[in-house]
């Protein structure tokens, strides 16, 4: 198994409900694949460092979770298409 982190940021037009159902997909989506999630980090609403779509602030999510190597591909795929997610970035973490 190996660690990942992935970068979620969430359009901060959402109301709190939408922002945590967006994530607790994502989460769901990480489950679905064969990962096991082991944080979740809310930094909040931050200033982006260019404006994206028009917006010039997000919600940022840091997810760390382990899995096999072909859980954050199946999860990238999904989270892609998903409308309120601006950005998304998923790394593996060294050991």
């Amino acid at each position: 198994m190996n660690k990942y982190e992935l970068a979620v940021v969430v359009n901060a037009k959402l109301e709190e409900e939408e922002r945590a159902a967006t994530i607790e997909k994502v989460k769901e989506y990480i489950t679905r694949f064969g990962g096991t999630v082991t944080n979740v980090d809310d930094w909040g609403k931050k200033k982006l460092a260019y404006e994206i779509q028009k917006m010039k602030e997000a919600f940022y999510y840091f997810i760390q979770f382990e899995s096999d190597a072909d859980c954050p591909n199946e999860v990238e795929q999904n989270v892609r298409i998903m409308e309120n997610v601006i950005r998304y970035l998923c790394v593996r973490q060294e050991a």
